[in-house]
């Protein structure tokens, strides 16, 4: 035993049993080859190491420091893991000697010269686990209360101590050492129990001393300290019964005892503070009496407790006197209140925050390997058959339920319930796949956003024309000045016209213009259908969409008026049903649960009786579950036929044949409309694909023709300087050169072709205006490195592009890919109001301006 004082209070803590040394080795590995083989007993000589290892760690004695401390409990969680592992393959018990010469001896932890010394592998286990319970004691009081983590980290120990004593009490391991034998009294369930309840009042009590130093009312200070007295006074019954009465040293008992008083009277003296506070004298004078009382009695009879103890108590006895002075005072001069007999009280109020730490989890060993591979033949047989019979059970099981649930899904369809109690109510839902789809539609914008996409139909065809028109007016442009030049110079002026080299792409200008006018024909037709078919449509613009649907009314005249009652029934009914639906679900649930933690490998192996009695006594647990889901489908078939004849007199006074038709037609209604938008929207989409696509095509024919413009130019001024130098050839005066020079020369507006118009808006925009639509892309730009000829009389320079010689035409490089058809039907692929499939579609051709 130890204890220690973290801050005001003395706690205690519990030393560990001690052991001699026992080789588990040897006895091990024998009993596997006699057992098994001596193969699988050298391939376990990992494993058996690994296990006498881990009971030699367990062996060393601990030491007092922290980190020594953690150490010491991770190996003894260690060792328990193994021990489990050993336990279901090993037979190691007095009464079967199937592991020879190995005995476990342990001492008393209170008694040091008591031992027992018992070939049982449960005395290992309950004296692992009461050292467990032993180190997290000494960690706790090792913790430095007087600062939040180690207050927190006492409290945590504490409870994980009395989870260690709980799990040696109840997982069955102290009665079984009890009854394999004569053992000490440390590890009976009797001493487990007062452990736990010890740590327990120890963890309450940390957390008492947090409230404290934290100011927390003292109505709250209260309950907690008549919680930490309680377990106290648990512990105290537990050490003053046998077998535990005449085991422990009389100073511990004393300890735990006055305690128990103290922590009686705190609560006492913590509740007359807030009593003071609502001027409760009376009874704030009563309850100081009786913890004063409580008090006395137990320093009385506290014989060798600790000094530290006794001054806490005397400080708490002294405080408690002057606050009774002072409210006898107060009662007398002011309240002249009747003190209430201490029997007519009521118990103190108690608040428990803490409770015993499951160590399930550090506990488990099913992730251990140890010894993985040794489980006999007859019993792995055995157990597949075992789970083959569990399986089947779970299996036909989940199959009436299945069934069950589906009954109850298709009979509430028919009886089109909940639907019709719901409507009734208000709250009306579409079927699933009608509400995505108006759910779809409303997202893009529903019938009151087509007028906006009209809008941008309008937009582009309005774009297109326009740009159609700039191509055009560029192409006469160039034509005007070649016929102004062709007729200056006569004969000399020798290049091919500009109607020869352009008319393929005048026809597919043709061609473009054609397109739109057809497409502004279906775009009446689009313009024209949308606003016939927007009364349809409109219901597609309710939100929700459900105030559109029509609704169960009750009846104008109540003959007896029951109506009320009528739904009240069914939506009870209603309810009853889905609680069978969600028991089923719990049931099924159970039922997998069960079969997962049921494991009989270790009663398998043990070989006690034969494997049909095990199974018929195991198999058995899952009758009960059985029986309830039979059950349960019984219950579920009588409520559905009351819901039955409840739901037809709810047909008949609601009149909901009427409703269903009108309710029919309304989603009718809702999916034609929703199929003529989609129609609509089809047709949209498709018109502004074509003109996004006719944009483009157009918009390559432009740059296509300011390129042949820019060729033509540098053509039209080395025709001039070569008909200039001729003229020259055949008169040297100056005169006769000056006249030649007045005959050849140029207008101004002519001599000097006009840069290529790369650089106008690609839609014929006003200046600083972008007339392009969201949709459409940026005309590109050809990387001219110089965009206008050079000057007259600059020396002849190689044109762009690699230009031909005056009187010959190449195409320039901006061309159309071959093959490409840009002469398309109005929506290329379409077979809306945009196509007629009766028209002759022009031919594909390759644009070529030379041809």
């Amino acid at each position: 035993m130890a204890s220690a004082a973290g801050s005001s209070n003395v706690m205690l803590a519990i030393h560990e049993k001690k052991t001699t040394p026992t080789d588990l080795y040897r006895p091990l590995r024998l009993y596997i080859a006699s057992a098994y083989s001596e193969r699988e007993a050298a391939a376990a000589d990992d494993d058996l190491s690994a296990v006498r290892d881990l009971r030699a760690a367990v062996e060393q004695p601990s030491l007092p420091d922290p980190s020594s401390l953690e150490q010491r409990r991770d190996a003894l969680l260690a060792y328990a893991r193994a021990l489990a592992l050993v336990e279901p393959r090993f037979p190691i018990s007095p009464d079967r000697a199937h592991v020879h010469s190995l005995t476990f001896t342990w001492h008393d932890a209170f008694k040091g010269n008591k031992k027992c010394a018992l070939a049982s592998i449960h005395l290992e286990k309950a004296a692992v686990l009461f050292n467990l319970g032993a180190v997290y004691s000494q960690i706790a009081l090792a913790a430095d209360r007087s600062t939040d983590v180690g207050i927190r980290t006492a409290c945590g120990a504490f409870q994980s101590a009395a989870g260690a004593f709980a799990w040696l009490r109840e997982s069955g391991v102290a009665a079984k050492v009890v009854a394999a034998g004569a053992t000490t009294v440390d590890v009976t369930p009797e001493c487990a129990g007062m452990l736990e309840k010890l740590m327990l009042a120890q963890a309450q009590e940390c957390f008492f001393e947090k409230v404290i130093a934290g100011g927390k009312p003292p109505a709250l200070c209260s309950k907690v300290a008549r919680q930490v007295g309680i377990f106290y006074e648990e512990a105290y019954a537990a050490l003053s019964a046998p077998p535990l009465s005449q085991h422990f040293d009389k100073t511990w008992v004393s300890h735990v005892q006055l305690k128990a008083a103290q922590f009686y009277a705190d609560a006492c003296y913590r509740y007359s503070l807030d009593l003071h506070e609502k001027e409760e004298i009376a009874e704030e004078i009563a309850r100081l009496k009786i913890g004063m009382s409580a008090l006395a009695d137990a320093k009385k009879a506290a014989k060798g407790v600790a000094a530290q103890l006794l001054d806490s108590v005397n400080k708490l006895e002294s405080n408690m006197k002057t606050n009774l002075e002072r409210a006898m005072k107060e009662n007398d001069r002011v309240y002249l209140m009747r003190v209430p007999a201490a029997g007519s009280l009521g118990a103190l109020p108690a608040a428990s925050l803490v409770k015993p730490t499951s160590l399930a989890e550090v506990l488990d060993a099913s992730k251990e390997r140890l010894f993985s591979s040794l489980v006999p033949d007859g019993s792995m047989k055995a157990l597949s058959k075992y789970t083959e019979m569990v399986d089947n059970i779970i299996r036909t099981q989940a199959e009436k339920l299945q069934q069950a649930s589906e009954i109850t899904r298709v009979r509430l369809k028919e009886m089109d319930l909940p639907d019709s109690i719901l409507s009734l109510e208000g709250s009306i839902t579409l079927p699933v796949d009608l509400k995505e789809d108006v759910e779809a539609v409303q997202i893009s914008g529903g019938p009151a956003g087509l007028e906006s996409e009209l809008q941008q139909l309008r937009d582009l065809r309005r774009v297109n024309q326009e740009l159609l028109v700039q191509t055009e007016e560029l192409l006469q442009k160039e034509a005007n000045e070649d016929a102004q030049f062709r007729t200056q110079f006569g004969s000399r002026w020798t290049r091919p016209q500009s109607s020869t080299l352009t008319k393929n792409i005048q026809d597919r200008l043709n061609l473009f213009a054609a397109n739109l006018k057809k497409a502004a024909d279906s775009d009446s037709l689009i313009e024209r259908g949308v606003k016939e078919s927007y009364p349809l449509m409109s219901i597609l613009d309710k939100r929700p969409i459900e105030s559109a649907l029509p609704s169960i009314s009750r009846p104008i005249m109540s003959l007896d008026g029951n109506e009320d009652a009528i739904v009240g029934a069914l939506k009870q009914s209603l309810r009853q049903l889905e609680f069978l639906g969600a028991q089923r679900a719990g049931l099924e649930d159970m039922l997998k649960e069960m079969k997962r933690k049921d494991d009989i490998l270790p009663k398998l192996m043990a070989g006690v009786g034969s494997h049909d009695d095990l199974f018929k006594k195991e198999i058995a647990k899952y009758d009960s579950i059985c029986a309830e889901i039979a059950d349960n489908i019984v219950a579920q078939e009588q409520l559905l036929l009351q819901i039955q004849a409840q739901n037809e007199q709810f047909a008949t006074v609601f009149n909901l044949e009427d409703y269903k038709a009108a309710r029919e037609r309304c989603y009718k209604q809702i999916a034609a409309a929703v199929a003529k938008y989609r129609e609509i929207k089809k047709n949209i989409n498709e018109g502004l694909n074509f003109y996004v696509t006719l944009q483009e095509a157009i918009g390559k024919i432009k740059q296509q023709c300011s390129d042949f413009i820019m060729t033509r130019n540098i053509q039209c001024r080395e025709m001039i300087e070569d008909v200039q130098r001729k003229l020259a050839g055949f008169n040297f005066s100056s005169s006769s050169h000056s006249s030649m020079q007045r005959n050849a020369s140029v207008p101004p507006d002519q001599s000097s072709p006009s840069p290529p118009p790369h650089a106008q808006a690609p839609y014929a925009a006003p200046p600083g205006v972008d007339s392009r639509p969201g949709y459409s892309q940026p005309e590109p730009r050809p990387a001219y490195s110089q965009p206008y000829p050079p000057s007259y009389g600059a020396p002849p320079q190689q044109p762009p592009y690699g230009a031909p010689p005056p009187g010959q035409y190449q195409q320039p490089p901006h061309q159309l890919a071959p093959g490409h058809d840009y002469s398309q039907p109005a929506y290329p692929g379409w077979r809306g109001p945009y196509y007629n499939a009766h028209q002759p579609q022009p031919q594909a051709t390759t644009i070529g301006l030379n041809e």
